[in-house]
């Protein structure tokens, strides 16, 4: 048995990281596309846009932070285990809830400062000085709303843990 938030509030922190997972995978199949075109008009046309290189850098950086806590719900994060596996069960449980916990934190450090960057670029009104010239607000918000996301989740995983730990 897990750990889980209150059941309504659990449906939609799970409804949510789902539809992160889903956006990022729409946005994995737009860039893919629009680089594909990208190519097809730069060198059979000779006529490259002037959007596609920017708005890939900006779905590059969407893409983790909204796959982020999904994955680690799924438990396919890739760790280095060869010191944990030499550990008894209980040990393990105790050590990956530590750094569940420790990783929560940073988490929620990044989210704070996110938020902080966020605000303060929004009431500047700040814009890329690129061709787009976009909102950098818009641009960073899914820095905060990712790392949020991920440090719930990491929180998640550190009561699991425990839960574990104490059967043991």
């Amino acid at each position: 048995m897990s750990f889980n938030l209150p059941a309504k509030l659990n449906k939609i922190y799970n409804r949510i990281i789902e539809l992160g997972a889903l956006i990022a995978g729409v946005l994995l199949i737009f860039l893919m596309l629009s680089v594909t075109v990208e190519v097809a008009l730069r060198y059979f046309l000779g006529r490259p846009t002037s959007w596609v290189v920017e708005i890939c850098g900006y779905i590059l950086l969407y893409i983790p932070f909204l796959v982020a806590a999904w994955v680690l719900r799924k438990d396919g994060h890739v760790r280095m285990d060869l010191v944990i596996s030499a550990l008894s069960p209980k040990a393990q449980s105790l050590v990956n809830a530590i750094t569940s916990f420790v990783c929560a934190v940073i988490c929620f450090l990044l989210t704070w400062y996110g938020i902080k960057v966020t605000l303060y670029f929004s009431k500047l009104g700040y814009k890329t000085p690129t061709v787009l010239m976009l909102p950098k607000s818009m641009i960073i918000t899914i820095i905060f709303v990712g790392s949020f996301l991920l440090a719930v989740q990491f929180l998640i995983t550190t009561f699991n843990h425990l839960k574990t730990w104490r059967k043991l």
